[in-house]
């Protein structure tokens, strides 16, 4: 026999069945739960526990602190209610929700971004319109392929939308995209997802941290912030291992000449050779430009082990856990280890 659920804030309830966790059940019965890494490892899911028990399955540190356990949280991925439960959202107290869309499109143009990052960009055909925050994601499902995750890059409200996919080898989707994908073909889009998203409400000073392709939702957020009228600071680190990864820099930059509060400074952590550019970790570069950060809000998106990393350092800095929104592009390589790791 399964057990109920009652989302507050949500006003909804869901049954899970035995063994399966809140965000499983509540993805299964249509309910919008807020979520990210389905791992553990993002802190996306993050919901308080009113009543009833939970079990935990393993989980990152980074997610879920001890002392927030103690108090009663717990991570929708990981969390197997024990019996009847009642639990309150966190990350969308401040965030928006918007209808979840299932999406017929078609690709209006290809091309490469870097060596190994495609820019896809489509217009919605059936399903639409889109509408998202700056920041979220939609799953894109190419014609006999499993679906995957993948942020707007283009601010919400314009008519196309824009995707930057990056080539993963061996991955599944990976050679369809990189050899056969070509403007006209069609696709399914669902969204959006994701709490990684612009704050509209926040007046204070704005923290954009983007490693490799997580530029995408980072474009999204900072061009959705500038276009509101925006004029705290803002300050954008785009980070690459080579010059070859780096890319929009050109766009960013004539960004930053049109809005004086916007500051551009791209990282390159393997440069392979003599450079003007900037070098080092993206953590590094935080931490040595950055002061206290008690008032900012940070968005941080791209690679685990950078978001990971960056959001150790933001901690040392002082910024609050609930001001950091963070977003790790997980493979499905990656997904597939970490669950084999938590033993699941």
């Amino acid at each position: 026999m399964g057990h109920r659920i009652t989302i507050a804030g949500l006003d909804a309830t869901i049954e899970a069945e035995p063994g399966e966790t809140i965000l499983d059940a509540a993805l299964r019965g249509g309910v919008a739960l807020p979520f990210g890494c389905q791992s553990g490892n993002c802190g996306a899911c993050k919901v308080a526990l009113l009543s009833g028990g939970i079990a935990l399955h393993p989980y990152s540190d980074f997610a879920l602190e001890e002392g927030e356990r103690l108090q009663g949280l717990a991570l929708g991925c990981r969390a197997v209610p024990m019996g009847d439960c009642d639990v309150a959202l966190l990350e969308a107290a401040d965030c928006e929700v918007h209808p979840q869309r299932d999406m017929k499109c078609r690709v209006a143009s290809v091309d490469d971004a870097t060596h190994d990052i495609r820019r896809v960009r489509m217009e919605v055909l059936e399903g639409g319109p889109l509408v998202f925050s700056a920041g979220q994601y939609a799953s894109l499902e190419f014609p006999g392929l499993p679906p995957r995750d993948y942020s707007m890059a283009n601010a919400p409200g314009e008519a196309v939308l824009e995707f930057h996919i990056r080539l993963v080898a061996g991955g599944a989707v990976t050679p369809f995209v990189r050899e056969r994908l070509k403007p006209g073909d069609e696709l399914r889009v669902r969204g959006p997802m994701g709490t990684a998203s612009w704050r509209q409400r926040h007046g204070g000073p704005i923290l954009a941290v983007a490693g490799g392709s997580g530029l995408a939702p980072i474009k999204s957020i900072v061009e959705a912030a500038l276009a509101s009228g925006a004029r705290q600071p803002i300050r954008l680190y785009a980070g690459a291992r080579a010059e070859r990864d780096l890319y929009l820099l050109d766009h960013l930059d004539a960004l930053a000449a049109r809005h004086p509060n916007l500051e551009v400074a791209p990282v390159r952590s393997e440069p392979g050779g003599p450079t003007t550019r900037r070098t080092g970790f993206l953590r590094d570069a935080l931490r040595a430009d950055l002061g206290a950060l008690d008032g900012w809000k940070a968005y941080l998106a791209g690679p685990p082990v950078m978001v990971e990393s960056c959001g150790e350092v933001l901690d040392e800095l002082g910024l609050r856990r609930a001001d950091c929104h963070a977003d790790a592009f997980y493979t499905e390589a990656d997904r597939q280890a970490l669950m084999r790791a938590m033993g699941r």
